[in-house]
């Protein structure tokens, strides 16, 4: 059985503004390195992340010395048009109401759309199980972005909820337990997952 802890990265100014930062490479504010500290997270066997400064610096804070490896396909969704802006700023915008109405299904104007993100997420999870399997390592942690857990979460236990079930704050995230499974879509099965890290 092979455990995976995926852990959304902690806050970034755009974050605590409320925007959509996806490509929009920030670093960690100070309310955000604050509130790592004194957090309990657990010990893990390698340490995976997003290429995205705020992941990379998140997991440095979390797991001091211990190396990183970076997946490009673990990196946030592209929000397009919308990158770097709140709901405030896209209301009187016609195409954000037309991606509001439709629950989010749309593709994002200039960006990507939801299929095509969870479908390279799931490729940039894919990888880092390969990497486990044949390393013989049977616990990471991989820290990345909110969507890029719901896109995981969502293919892998989708009878626990749909996409936006899976949200979680900034520090937060989940344990996901996999067991080798040849007949199912991506080759393992789900054993059981919980809600770890859970902000007070």
């Amino acid at each position: 059985m092979l455990k995976f802890y995926l852990i959304r990265h902690s806050k970034t100014f755009g974050n605590t503004m409320r925007r959509y930062i996806g490509t929009t490479d920030e670093p960690l504010c100070a309310e955000g390195i604050q509130l790592l500290k004194n957090r309990k997270y657990p010990d893990v066997e390698m340490v995976f992340s997003s290429p995205m400064r705020r992941c990379r610096e998140t997991a440095a804070l979390l797991y001091p010395g211990q190396k990183q490896t970076v997946i490009a396909n673990l990196a946030e969704c592209d929000f397009g048009e919308f990158e770097n802006k709140n709901a405030d700023e896209l209301k009187e915008n016609l195409k954000y109401q037309d991606w509001i109405d439709s629950g989010g299904m749309l593709p994002f104007p200039e960006g990507e759309s939801r299929e095509h993100f969870i479908k390279r997420s799931v490729d940039g999870f894919m990888e880092v199980v390969d990497i486990c399997r044949k390393k013989g390592v049977e616990c990471a942690a991989l820290v990345v972005h909110g969507g890029t857990i719901m896109s995981v979460m969502s293919a892998f236990v989708p009878e626990d909820g749909d996409y936006y079930f899976w949200q979680c704050g900034n520090g937060e995230g989940f344990a996901l337990n996999l067991c080798e499974n040849t007949e199912v879509k991506y080759g393992y099965t789900c054993t059981g997952w919980k809600k770890v890290i859970e902000c007070s």
